[in-house]
């Protein structure tokens, strides 16, 4: 029991002097210029690197270099709409309240002074009043009850257009339609579409002034 005793004891002291001696080598490691690195034991001298990189956020670093990651694309269709249009914006309403679940349509308002042709497949304002227009994720263009088809298809209502996929049901509700879309102005009180041109360009006179930004 002495013996082991002793033996403990001698253990207890020889590991305070390492330590005291790893101690100092490390302080003189970092205030005498003569010291050589190369007595540290390796295992010191790979705790040494460790602490000095330890300063270095590896995610931050990334964060700086990388360029950001586009957002995804979510929407399939554009549903190009005429936002003074109070028939319209009933069916309007009722698919963007369907949207809400699915997220495919994104619903573009050309009425509005921010409406850009440049994002919209060229489209300007006059074209797209003449007709329904609707844009694929592809760029494809879709007019007329087929725009109509594919909006309601994406929003689970494609039950609703499948008829008009066959004939001659498809070309009687081309021409239901096309007869609508010439005199929807007038059935809904509004002015002919030369008047509300004329209307828009002095409107974007007087709120854009000489800026080229703002386009009909």
């Amino acid at each position: 029991m002495a013996t082991r005793g002793v033996a403990a004891a001698a253990c207890v002291v020889l590991k305070h002097r390492r330590r005291n001696l790893s101690h100092r080598s490390l302080s003189s490691h970092h205030f005498n210029p003569n010291f050589n690195p190369q007595i540290i034991p390796k295992g010191f001298r790979f705790q040494i690197r460790a602490i000095q990189g330890a300063g270095t956020d590896p995610v931050t670093q990334l964060k700086n270099n990388e360029e950001p990651k586009p957002k995804p694309q979510n929407w399939k269709i554009k549903m190009l709409f005429d936002g003074d249009c109070p028939l319209c914006m009933r069916e309007v309403n009722m698919l963007r309240e369907r949207n809400e679940k699915h997220g495919t349509i994104k619903f573009v308002d050309i009425s509005s002074n921010d409406y850009s042709p440049e994002d919209n497949q060229g489209l300007d304002y006059k074209t797209v009043m003449g007709q329904i227009h609707a844009i694929q994720s592809d760029g494809n263009v879709v007019t007329g009850v087929e725009a109509f088809r594919r909006l309601y298809e994406e929003v689970g209502l494609g039950w609703v257009y499948t008829l008009t996929k066959f004939e001659p049901i498809g070309k009687v509700a081309d021409a239901v339609y096309d007869f609508w879309a010439k005199y929807r102005l007038q059935v809904t009180g509004r002015p002919s579409i030369e008047a509300i041109l004329e209307a828009r360009k002095k409107n974007k006179v007087e709120t854009c002034g000489d800026s080229k930004a703002c386009k009909l």
